[in-house]
């Protein structure tokens, strides 16, 4: 599959009020890319990659969604698919109503949608629990439902926002092997997380952000081994104590 979806934010700030969230973040993708984006809790990750999903609206600056400016385009409209910490799955809906809500939402035929879901179904290693509902299912099948109902809509970006934060430390393993999985389809992908070993395995490239701000940008090897800002060695000092 060709990379399709290259990703670019440009002096993007975010406020609420009389709080700052992003300070003109710049961030350019490319298509195809694995990117992650580290920092602590509150930096602004969840932010970012709700900006780019459409979900936020931005206070100042221009995203860039495949060349295409997309900075007051509605989420349904950007390509982009978003899987969030905590699943958002419908309790009532089995899991093959779940992965193909979206779908049907937009107006594709039932063909369609069932062809959709049994093939993302299929991707994340879940075929066999279609007639299932999310409360029947482990945290970790219930997430790889959440990434099969974004793989579903088939989007040029995929957005995933911290979702192991919410697993069992053993269920942790199961969900990073269907990201693995997936990197090989050349689809641009952003992950917000925490997982230090993972991110220097998969990653394209690392980027850390603090207090709203993007201070460093580069390889694993390069940001692991050779952190330039004081912040960034600070902060991968204290997750490597911890």
């Amino acid at each position: 599959m060709s990379a399709r979806g290259s990703v670019k934010m440009e002096k993007v700030s975010k406020r609420h009020g009389e709080t700052t969230v992003l300070h003109g973040v710049n961030l350019e993708i490319k298509a195809g890319e694995f990117f992650v984006l580290l920092g602590p809790s509150g930096s602004g990750k969840t932010t970012t990659l709700r900006i780019l999903a459409g979900l936020e609206p931005v206070s100042g600056g221009q995203v860039w969604i495949d060349g295409e400016d997309v900075t007051f385009t509605e989420p349904g409209a950007r390509d982009v698919a978003m899987v969030f910490q905590s699943y958002a799955l419908y309790p009532h809906m089995t899991v093959a109503q779940n992965i193909g809500f979206p779908l049907k939402m937009v107006g594709q035929s039932q063909q369609a949608i069932e062809e959709a879901v049994n093939e993302a179904a299929k991707r994340v290693g879940i075929a066999h629990l279609l007639s299932r509902r999310p409360g029947q299912l482990s945290g970790g099948q219930q997430q790889r439902v959440a990434i099969a109902r974004s793989l579903a809509m088939n989007p040029e970006v995929m957005l995933l926002d911290e979702i192991t934060s919410a697993l069992d430390p053993e269920l942790v393993g199961e969900v990073l092997d269907v990201v693995r999985e997936l990197k090989s389809n050349g689809m641009t992908m952003l992950l917000a997380t925490h997982e230090m070993g993972f991110a220097k395995e998969i990653a394209d490239r690392v980027c850390f952000l603090h207090e709203g701000q993007i201070l460093e940008c580069s390889s694993p090897t390069e940001f692991f081994n050779n952190p330039t800002h004081q912040r960034t060695q600070q902060f991968l000092q204290r997750v490597t104590d911890a």
